[in-house]
């Protein structure tokens, strides 16, 4: 790719939070110990539901997927920003720009079809307990899972080579701690307007739609639960889902956030700081969501480091 003075475009400059010295060692010992803590929570989530048996059902077959995507997820961008504060660089390679921003879209997209998937699951369960067994077979789980990899695999190629057809200019400076795709397609010294018209169309397809999937699969859920008579039984309906429906709430809460309010102030840095919510707070929070409020998760965990000791 050629900037638009004709020269070889070779890099990026992520300019992050801050570029005050005095907040780089805070700035680093923050984000390190939140990777650590996120990586660890949900590997954790991941080696319960593989060690307890009782836990290999649908629910937790999507969300030990739903685990290992966020460690993929913030693994995409916190370990460089890391590295560039490290060494006190800025610079991202034009290859490294574009397959980060490959690996962020593959697995946000994953983790918008995965929460999707298990609001669906909560439905069947909730809706028809008759016909959970046969309609959640582990077959149709697996399908789901290969569907929605196809589907972001093909979404986050379609958005990468798009980018590669635009021309750069002098100004190459990100001001945001990872090549994040809307930041990147507004440096281009070339027209951005079929970019601009993919990435908006995907959005209402991809992010529209299974949000109105899951929307659709709890007024379901809460019309069920409205029509049990005792009160018991409407808590342990509710109680199966309240987990989800948490990390729900953060994760289009904080994304929408985000790009709601880039729109209204247009400063970069504020929605760069923003976007930490939903890349770096939600996949952190999510393992500690499943095992304060689900009994079945303690439980796999006791025992799993009951058998370490």
């Amino acid at each position: 790719m050629e900037s638009g003075n004709g020269t070889q475009l070779s890099e990026f400059l992520l300019l992050g939070f801050s570029e005050d010295p005095a907040l780089q060692s805070l700035i680093l010992g923050l984000f390190l110990s939140t990777y650590l803590v996120t990586v660890a929570g949900n590997l954790l989530i991941v080696l319960a539901i593989l060690s307890d048996p009782h836990l290999h059902t649908p629910m937790y077959f999507f969300l030990s997927n739903l685990s290992l995507v966020d460690v993929c997820f913030t693994s995409t961008t916190i370990p460089k920003m890391l590295v560039n504060i490290q060494t006190q660089s800025q610079a991202i390679s034009y290859a490294g720009c574009i397959t980060q921003i490959y690996f962020f879209l593959l697995f946000v997209e994953l983790d918008n079809f995965l929460l999707t998937m298990m609001a669906y699951d909560r439905f069947v369960a909730i809706c028809h307990p008759l016909h959970y067994t046969v309609t959640m077979s582990p077959r149709l789980c697996v399908q789901l899972v290969l569907v929605s990899w196809v589907i972001s695999v093909l979404h986050a190629l379609l958005q990468s080579l798009m980018v590669l057809r635009l021309s750069f200019c002098a100004n190459l400076e990100i001001p945001h701690f990872f090549c994040e795709l809307n930041q990147v397609a507004q440096l281009a010294c070339s027209d951005t307007f079929l970019n601009d018209m993919v990435m908006y169309i995907t959005l209402i397809l991809l992010a529209a739609g299974p949000l109105a999937g899951i929307f659709y699969s709890y007024s379901k859920i809460v019309s069920s639960i409205r029509a049990i008579s005792s009160a018991q039984g409407k808590y342990r309906a509710f109680s199966t889902c309240a987990s989800h429906l948490s990390v729900v709430s953060l994760f289009y809460c904080t994304g929408l956030g985000v790009y709601l309010s880039s729109a209204v102030t247009h400063d970069s840095r504020s929605t760069a700081t923003a976007s930490v919510m939903y890349t770096v707070v939600t996949p952190m929070l999510n393992p500690f969501i499943y095992s304060l409020r689900n009994t079945d998760v303690k439980r796999a965990l006791k025992r799993l480091f009951a058998g370490k000791l």
